[in-house]
């Protein structure tokens, strides 16, 4: 905009002066907000039918008006045209471009609605295709995740509470742990949406339109199932971007416990996994240094989205209906939630594809700690030992054999009779690493059989929602 333009803005008639320079800085809309400018045009485009429906529009202007609108689009996407200093926010940029343009036909467009519901759809449709966007990101993750389980359901590691070992389990076991977890949160986004695909246009201001009478029109060409049910709730209420926020902050948890235990395997300590170059880095001081950066920075980058998360509850506490300026945050929430996952997730999925695991650590290590004192417990339960006893029995062989310094698999059939004579010679066939997963037969358990079960049922889960991500279509231009 030339310096010689006067500055448009889409309210201003009742006042006798123009915005103070601080009020100027204040309303207008952070850069990022800009992105919302394909969202914008669409709904556009479909308010122009619902123009046209009214009478307002001429079918010539119309086509004048979907013709510019798709002109638009297309040069903005090009970076041929871009808001200016002056755009309070993407809607005074688009109007300004079509005025500019058509001149009056172009002012004809903000007939029937207001920036409240234009606001509130721009954010719904956007959120609705990232859903998408993300889904297909986790899924990447998913996979990288089954793949590596795919290839160890036989390898034996230690499995823990409280961090301290506690039965053996099968890596596999583990990874797919972790994937159930993010499987979940894929569901959320799903079910997210089945709430959120109600359309806000129509609502205009608070109170609904006198002109637009059609917004379930308006509705499917938008890609949403029908209408908001109520006018004043389709512009003030933000439950849907909460939500959503939510949903981004619970699967940056879960990514976080991930990256801990991801960062815990890879240390000299544990020597479970060794991480892809490419997907590690230095240290600028000690040569030696092969570090988890990804796993750091995704753990610690969970706490920025849950403080999204609380930071927009906080704003939506106690505002009174209808719309409010105060929700223009939270776009803020959304878009750096967004913004963050998606440079996490492709980070997180080839870190995770490209680690190499140490089957032989990992062996070497499961049995330490006396994690088969189990087995021993439910060796004598099954032969009618009450579990109260054979619980006393199991810990007074372990005491026994930490005094000896070994482990339960060393116990002598002489050590075994000291203890209790109904620990016969026979419990040590039950007491192998390999004995104790395969016992862990029953559904979700850690058997490989099992264990390979389970791969086979998430692949098949994961692969209905991709059907899902990959069948929305969205706004019908």
């Amino acid at each position: 905009m030339n310096q010689s333009e006067p500055v448009e803005r889409l309210w201003g008639g009742r006042f006798k002066t123009g915005p103070s320079a601080a009020l100027e800085a204040l309303s207008r809309s952070d850069p990022s907000f800009f992105r919302l400018v394909p969202y914008d045009l669409a709904g556009s485009r479909a308010h122009a039918q619902e123009l046209h429906r009214a009478g307002i529009l001429t079918a010539q202007e119309l086509q004048l008006l979907l013709a510019e609108i798709g002109r638009l689009e297309a040069e903005h996407l090009a970076g041929e045209i871009a808001p200016s200093k002056d755009d309070e926010d993407v809607h005074t940029f688009l109007e300004r471009e079509l005025t500019k343009r058509l001149g009056a036909t172009g002012g004809k467009l903000r007939a029937g609605r207001s920036r409240n519901d234009q606001a509130a759809n721009d954010l719904r449709l956007y959120l609705r295709a990232k859903a998408r966007t993300l889904t297909t990101a986790v899924l990447d993750l998913q996979n990288a995740l089954l793949e590596q389980a795919s290839a160890h359901t036989q390898s034996v590691a230690p499995g823990f509470t409280h961090l301290q070992p506690a039965q053996p389990v099968v890596f596999a076991h583990h990874l797919l742990a972790h994937a159930q977890a993010i499987y979940r949160d894929l569901e959320r986004f799903a079910d997210w949406d089945r709430r959120s695909a109600r359309s806000p246009l129509g609502a205009a201001a608070l109170a609904g339109s006198a002109i637009c009478l059609h917004p379930e029109l308006s509705a499917v060409e938008l890609g949403y199932d029908g209408p908001c049910e109520n006018s004043i709730d389709a512009v003030a209420s933000r439950d849907h971007v909460a939500e959503f926020v939510f949903v981004a902050s619970m699967l940056s948890v879960n990514l976080s416990r991930l990256s801990e235990e991801v960062i815990l395997w890879t240390t000299r300590q544990f020597g479970w996994v060794v991480l892809d170059d490419g997907y590690a880095t230095g240290s600028s001081i000690m040569p030696q240094k092969k570090n988890s950066d990804i796993a750091e920075l995704t753990r610690g980058k969970a706490g920025r989205l849950i403080g999204n998360l609380g930071g927009l509850l906080a704003t939506l506490k106690s505002l009174p209906l209808a719309y409010n300026r105060d929700l223009a945050e939270d776009k803020i929430a959304a878009f750096d939630c967004i913004d963050t996952l998606e440079l996490v997730l492709p980070a997180m999925a080839g870190m995770m594809r490209t680690m190499r695991v140490n089957v032989d650590e990992m062996r070497r290590q499961a049995p330490l700690g006396f994690t088969l004192a189990t087995e021993v417990a439910d060796w004598l339960a099954l032969r009618g030992v009450p579990f109260s006893e054979a619980h006393e029995i199991t810990g007074a062989l372990v005491r026994t054999c930490e005094e000896q310094g070994i482990e339960l698999a060393d116990a002598s059939v002489q050590t075994l009779a000291r203890v209790d004579v109904r620990l016969e010679a026979s419990v040590l066939a039950h007491v192998t690493l390999d004995a104790a997963v395969a016992a862990r037969s029953g559904f979700g358990g850690t058997a490989p059989e099992r264990v390979a079960e389970q791969i086979a049922r998430l692949r098949q889960a994961l692969g209905k929602q991709a059907e899902w991500a990959d069948s929305y279509q969205g706004p019908s231009w």
